[in-house]
């Protein structure tokens, strides 16, 4: 008998629609079609990103180290929420759709990926509209160096995706792991570079917080947004592998999860 097989390109596109299915569940379940519906996946950022931004630009003067204020907190806070948002999506992420993984062409690397793009699509383009409206009122410049700011997202943007995968993983194993991630989130706040630049701290806290891949892409996203107005900090090349080591382990972790997943 003669056996229908799909080529690696058809197997790549079936995956492809298939988490395009699960992220327009996803919006459905989680905000339905009422009101503004889907439209909250930006516009929860959006609060976030603006409210922040609001509350230092009141308390806080126009301008620090020759910088301003607003562009400082809007560069670190924006790359935080997308990843802060990723983390939270992302614990027992499998118990809310363990049933879908009964049809074969779902897997739990889908589910998790799906749900990521969402947040992190959400968080950029309200990144950009909060960007755009403190551009308007004259408290942030245009950006110095496009080509920068973007791989400093792009880098972000795959942080964010790979510690969604090691904690969907990890919380689907033990539920300490599950209990903790809250308290993580909030003491891993001084390592994540938003709030302070590089070039601000001595050498030795410098080269401390550099481990943090973090750390590495918001001093991109901050060299691209003030150009030759700070030095920015950061290892392409460590942060490149660090990352990458993320990935490998995340996606490894979370193909091996199915047999940690109790369907209700």
């Amino acid at each position: 008998m003669h056996q229908n097989r799909q080529t690696l390109p058809q197997l790549f596109l079936t995956q492809l629609r298939v988490i395009g299915a699960l992220m327009l569940r996803e919006l459905h379940t989680r905000f339905g079609r009422e009101n503004l519906g889907y439209l909250w996946i930006v516009g929860e950022p959006i609060l976030f990103c603006a409210g922040v931004a609001i509350a230092w630009t009141a308390i806080r003067p126009s301008y620090e180290h020759g910088l301003q204020t607003t562009a400082v907190v809007i560069t670190g806070y924006v790359p935080l929420t997308m990843w802060r948002h990723c983390l939270a999506s992302s614990v027992r992420a499998f118990e809310a759709n363990g049933s879908l993984l009964f049809h074969r062409q779902v897997t739990p690397l889908d589910i998790i990926t799906a749900r990521s793009i969402l947040e992190i699509a959400g968080t950029i383009i309200a990144g950009v509209i909060v960007c755009s409206g403190a551009m308007l009122l004259g408290y942030m410049a245009p950006p110095k160096d496009y080509g920068l700011l973007y791989i400093g997202i792009f880098y972000q943007s795959l942080f964010s995706y790979a510690t969604a995968l090691l904690v969907a993983a990890l919380s689907q194993r033990s539920e300490l792991v599950e209990k903790s991630i809250t308290v993580f989130s909030y003491l891993s706040l001084p390592f994540s570079g938003a709030f302070i630049l590089e070039s601000w701290l001595p050498l030795k806290a410098r080269n401390l917080l550099l481990w943090s891949p973090s750390v590495n892409n918001i001093e991109m996203i901050r060299g691209g947004q003030f150009g030759h107005n700070i030095h920015p900090y950061y290892d392409m090349v460590y942060n490149s592998y660090a990352t990458a080591f993320m990935l490998i382990l995340g996606i490894s972790l979370t193909l091996r999860s199915r047999k940690y997943i109790n369907v209700q």
